[in-house]
C-alpha cells in the first residue's frame, strides 16, 4: 500500500517543499560515489549521522540536525521524497514559507530526540528525512484528514490504484509505527520506528494551534476536511505497469533509515 499522490493540489507553489527535495537530492548524489567504497561511507556518516552513542558520551550534537538531510541508498531517498512531494505542499500553503520551514525542521528534531530516548546507547547512525516528513504527515492527518490520497496496491502480480481518506493511509501508517517500535529493540531491521513517531506526534503538537485558531471542529465543518482548493480529478481504472527486474543501488549497511 503506497500512496502516490493526493487530491489537492496547493493554492501556491510550495518553494520550501521543492527547495527539500533539491536539498536531499543533490546531498545524497554528493556522497553517491562512498557507496562504493564502505570504509569511507562509514567515515562520512560517522561525522554526519544521528549516533545516539556519541550523545550519551556528550557528543555528536550535530547529527539532530544534519542527520536528516543523508539517506542510506536511493529507494529511501526516492521514498521520502515521494511522501514529501505529496503531503507538503498543502501543509506550507498553509502555515506560509518560513513557517513551514521551521516546523518542518522542528518536527525532524524532534523525530532524532525520541529515537535516542528510545535506545540511548545504540552505536547504530541514524539517517533519513522520514522524521522531519512524519510531522508533516501528522500535521496533514489534523488538518485534512478526508482528503482522497491514491495508493498503489500490489498484490504480487496486480497492481491497483484506490483512492482512499487521508485519515486512514494515515493512522495505520502511524499504528504499524508504534506496533514495530514496540516490537523492536532501537532501530531493528534497519528502521528507526520511534523517529517516525516522535515526528508525527510533534507535527500533530505543533500544528494544534493552527488548527485551533481556524475553529478546529468548525474548520472541518467549513472544509469537509479537505485543503480549501479545487480538488484535482484523476481517472482511476485499470493500472498497466510493466515488469521490472529489481537492480540493487548501493550496499546495505549498519545503518537505521528513517
Amino acid at each position: 500500500m503506497f500512496p502516490i499522490r493526493d487530491h489537492n493540489p496547493s493554492g501556491r507553489t510550495p518553494y520550501v517543499t521543492y527547495a527539500l527535495i533539491i536539498a536531499n537530492t543533490v546531498i545524497f548524489l554528493g556522497y553517491w560515489s562512498l557507496f562504493s567504497d564502505p570504509r569511507a561511507l562509514d567515515a562520512f556518516f560517522e561525522r554526519w549521522a544521528l549516533f545516539p552513542s556519541h550523545i550519551s558520551e556528550g557528543y555528536g550534537y550535530t547529527g539532530i540536525l544534519t542527520s536528516m538531510f543523508l539517506h542510506g541508498g536511493f529507494m529511501h531517498l526516492f521514498g521520502n521524497m515521494l511522501f514529501l512531494f505529496i503531503f507538503g505542499d498543502n501543509i506550507e500553503d498553509m502555515l506560509g514559507h518560513l513557517r513551514y520551514l521551521l516546523f518542518y525542521l522542528a518536527s525532524g528534531v524532534a523525530a532524532a530526540l525520541l529515537q535516542y530516548v528510545a535506545d540511548p546507547g545504540s552505536a547504530v547512525p541514524t539517517v533519513g528525512a522520514s522524521g522531519a516528513i512524519a510531522g508533516v504527515m501528522g500535521a496533514y492527518l489534523l488538518l485534512f484528514p478526508k482528503a482522497r490520497v491514491d495508493i498503489l496496491i500490489i498484490l504480487i502480480i496486480i497492481f491497483k490504484v484506490l483512492p482512499i481518506p487521508a485519515w486512514l493511509l494515515l493512522a495505520v501508517w502511524f499504528g504499524m509505527q508504534i506496533f514495530s517500535g514496540i516490537g523492536s529493540a532501537g532501530a531493528e531491521g534497519g528502521v528507526a520506528y520511534w523517529a517516525h513517531v516522535g515526528g508525527f506526534v510533534a507535527g500533530l503538537v505543533m500544528i494544534a494551534p493552527v488548527w485551533l485558531a481556524r475553529g478546529g471542529p468548525a474548520f472541518w465543518n467549513r472544509t469537509h476536511g479537505v485543503p480549501p482548493h479545487p480538488a484535482a480529478n484523476y481517472a482511476i481504472g485499470r493500472t498497466h505497469i510493466p515488469r521490472a527486474g529489481a537492480r540493487q543501488n548501493g550496499r546495505k549497511g549498519p545503518w537505521s533509515r528513517h
